[in-house]
C-alpha cells in the first residue's frame, strides 16, 4: 500500500485534524453515555448542570464528528482523484513493449474495478473512524468504571478480535484468487466486443469461446468470490454472538463472581449496548474492506511495477527540430520471445538513414519485422542494441519523449479520439473542415470547436479521419502503416497520387509500410525486410 500512504502522506495535516475531532467526538459518545448512566442512578431530578453538560457535550460530539467527516470525505476523494491521475501519469511514461508486457486486461481491470473498490470504501471511511472512536471512547468510560471488569471485557474483545480476524484471512486468500481471475474475466470481455462479428459469424466458434473460455473463468471467479463472501458472513455471525456473549458475561456472570455494585454495572451494560451499534458497523464494513485491501495490493504492485520503468518527460524541455538534415538508425536491434519458448524474434541488426523531403515504402511479408521497425523508428519500442541519432543528436532515455514528438503516425491499429487533441491552430475547425472536404468526408463529419461530430464510420472513413489528425499536426516526419488497406481504389489514387506527393513537397519525410507495388515508383527509395534483417534497400528508378 506504499502507492495510498505516499499520497495520504501528503495531506497529513487533514489526516491529523480529521482523527483529532473524531477522537473528541468519540470521547464526547462516551462521556454522554456516562451522564445517561449518572441520571438513570440519581434518585432526585437531573441538576441543571447535569442538564448543561448533556447538551453541551451532544453539541461538541455532532460539530467535531461532522468536521472530522467532511474532512475525511475531502481527503478520501482527493486520495481517489490523485490515485487516477498518478497511475494514468505513470501508464503514459511507461515503455510500450512494458505496458504490452502487463496487458490491456490488466490494466484495464487496475483503473476501473480496483479503484472503484477502493474508491467505495474510502467514501465509508469517515463512519468507520468514528465508529473506531466511540469503541476507544466507551473502552475509556468503561475502564474508568472497574479495572476488573475492564480487564475482562479487554481480553475478551482480545481473544474476539483474534478469533475473527482468522475468518477474515481465510476470505482475503479467496478474494486474492478470484481478482486474479477478474483479470482472466476483463481479457475474455474484450474477446467478447471486440471479436463479435467473428463470433457471430461462426456458431461453433461462439460456443467454443461461451463453454471452454469465458463459462469456466466465470465460474471460478464466481465461486471464489461466493467463498470470500461466505468467509465474511461467516466473521460477521461470530462477530455478533461474541457482542451479546459479552452482554451476558456481565449480565450473568460478573454480579456473582465479583463485588460490583448496580451502578457500575448497570453503566457497563448501557454502554456495552451503545457499542453494539458500531460494532455491527464495522463487521458490515469487512467484506468492503477485505475487498479494497486485495485492490489495493494489486494498484500498489502495478503502480511499482510502472514506476519502476518510467521515462524521462522531455516533450517540453527541448523544442522540436524543425531543420534536421539526417535521420540515421546504426546497428539497431530489438528481440522479443516468439510463440514457442526457446524461440526469439530479432530485429536487425538495421542500419538506415532518412533525409527531409524523402518518400520511402518499406516492404515483407507477415512477420518480416514491418511493424516492429515502425515502433523502433518512432521511438516507441527501445533499442536493445545500437543507437538512433537525428542530427547529431544520440537518443537515449534522457530524450526519447522529445524524440518521438517529430513523428505524426497512423498506425494499422489506430485509434481514433473524438476530439482533435494536441492541436490547438488558431482557426481549427476551418482547417479541419478544408481537409474533410478534401477527404470527401464533408457530408458525414463537421468539426466544431476542435470536436469531431462522428467516428461512427467505416474502417475506411475512419482512417481518413486519423490522417485529417496526422495533417493537423504539422510534424516533419510521417509514417503511415498500411494506411491505404481499408480504402477503395478511388481514394488509394489520392493517398498515392495526391496526398504523399503534398507531403513530399512540403518538405515532409514520409514513410509508407505498404503492399500496394503499383505505386511503389511515386518513391524515392524501397526497404525491403525478410524475418527482421534488411533483404534491400535501393534507389527507385524514376
Amino acid at each position: 500500500m506504499n502507492l495510498i500512504w505516499l499520497l495520504l502522506k501528503a495531506s497529513w495535516i487533514n489526516v491529523a485534524i480529521a482523527s483529532f475531532t473524531g477522537l473528541i467526538s468519540g470521547a464526547c459518545s462516551a462521556r454522554l453515555i456516562a451522564l445517561i448512566n449518572n441520571a438513570l442512578n440519581e434518585t432526585n431530578t437531573p441538576s441543571i448542570t447535569l442538564v448543561r453538560s448533556f447538551i453541551l457535550l451532544a453539541l461538541v460530539g455532532l460539530v467535531t464528528s461532522v468536521i472530522s467527516q467532511i474532512l475525511l470525505i475531502r481527503l478520501s476523494e482527493n486520495t481517489m482523484f490523485n490515485l487516477r491521475m498518478r497511475l494514468s501519469k505513470w501508464i503514459l511514461a511507461s515503455p510500450l513493449r512494458h505496458l504490452e508486457e502487463l496487458g490491456a486486461n490488466r490494466l484495464l481491470a487496475t483503473l476501473t474495478d480496483d479503484v472503484q473498490s477502493v474508491s467505495s470504501t474510502v467514501f465509508v471511511i469517515p463512519t468507520f473512524c468514528i465508529d473506531i472512536a466511540i469503541i476507544l471512547g466507551c473502552l475509556i468510560y468503561l475502564g474508568w468504571l472497574s479495572k476488573i471488569v475492564f480487564l475482562l471485557t479487554f481480553l475478551f474483545m482480545v481473544v474476539a478480535i483474534f478469533s475473527v480476524q482468522i475468518f477474515l484471512n481465510i476470505a482475503r486468500k479467496y478474494l486474492a484468487v478470484a481478482r486474479e481471475e477478474q483479470d482472466n474475466l476483463f481479457k475474455h470481455f474484450r474477446s467478447l466486443t471486440e471479436g463479435i462479428k467473428e463470433l457471430k459469424i461462426n456458431a461453433d466458434r461462439q460456443a467454443d469461446f461461451l463453454n471452454s473460455e469465458f463459462k469456466p473463468t466465470a465460474i471460478s471467479y464466481r465461486d471464489y468470490s461466493i467463498s470470500s463472501l461466505n468467509t465474511l458472513s461467516l466473521a460477521f455471525g461470530w462477530g455478533q454472538i461474541l457482542i451479546f456473549t459479552i452482554i451476558g458475561l456481565l449480565l450473568f456472570l460478573v454480579p456473582n463472581n465479583f463485588d460490583i455494585s448496580k451502578p457500575v454495572l448497570s453503566g457497563y451494560i448501557l454502554t456495552i449496548i451503545y457499542l453494539v451499534q458500531p460494532f455491527t458497523d464495522i463487521l458490515r464494513l469487512l467484506p468492503n474492506l477485505n475487498r479494497a485491501a486485495v485492490a489495493l495490493n494489486k494498484i500498489d504492485t502495478l503502480g511499482l511495477s510502472l514506476a519502476a520503468n518510467l521515462e524521462a518527460n522531455s516533450a517540453s524541455i527541448t523544442p522540436k527540430i524543425t531543420d534536421w538534415q539526417e535521420w540515421k538508425l546504426s546497428g539497431v536491434t530489438h528481440q522479443y520471445r516468439g510463440e514457442q519458448a526457446d524461440h526469439r524474434f530479432i530485429l536487425g541488426p538495421i542500419d538506415l538513414s532518412f533525409v527531409p523531403g524523402e518518400l520511402v515504402f518499406i516492404v515483407g511479408g507477415n512477420g518480416s519485422g514491418k511493424s516492429t521497425l515502425a515502433k523502433l523508428l518512432v521511438g516507441l519500442y527501445i533499442p536493445e542494441s545500437g543507437n538512433i541519432y537525428l542530427d547529431d543528436r544520440e537518443i537515449s532515455d534522457r530524450n526519447r519523449d522529445w524524440y518521438r514528438q517529430h513523428f505524426s503516425v497512423v498506425f494499422y491499429d489506430f485509434y481514433l479520439f473524438e476530439r482533435l487533441l494536441g492541436v490547438s491552430h488558431h482557426n481549427l475547425d476551418t482547417q479541419a473542415q478544408a481537409y474533410l472536404t478534401k477527404l470527401q468526408l464533408e457530408n458525414k463529419v463537421t468539426v466544431k470547436e476542435g470536436t469531431l461530430s462522428s467516428i461512427a464510420l467505416s474502417q475506411g472513413q475512419r482512417k481518413r479521419l486519423a490522417l485529417l489528425t496526422a495533417y493537423l499536426e504539422e510534424r516533419p516526419i510521417y509514417l503511415f502503416d498500411e494506411w491505404a488497406s481499408d480504402q477503395d481504389p478511388f481514394f488509394k489514387e489520392v493517398f498515392y497520387q495526391q496526398l504523399l506527393p503534398d507531403l513530399k513537397q512540403r518538405g515532409k519525410t514520409v514513410i509508407v509500410i505498404s503492399h500496394d507495388d503499383r505505386y511503389f515508383h511515386l518513391g524515392d527509395r524501397l526497404i525491403k525486410l525478410d524475418y527482421g534483417k534488411i533483404e534491400y534497400n535501393r534507389l527507385i528508378n524514376k
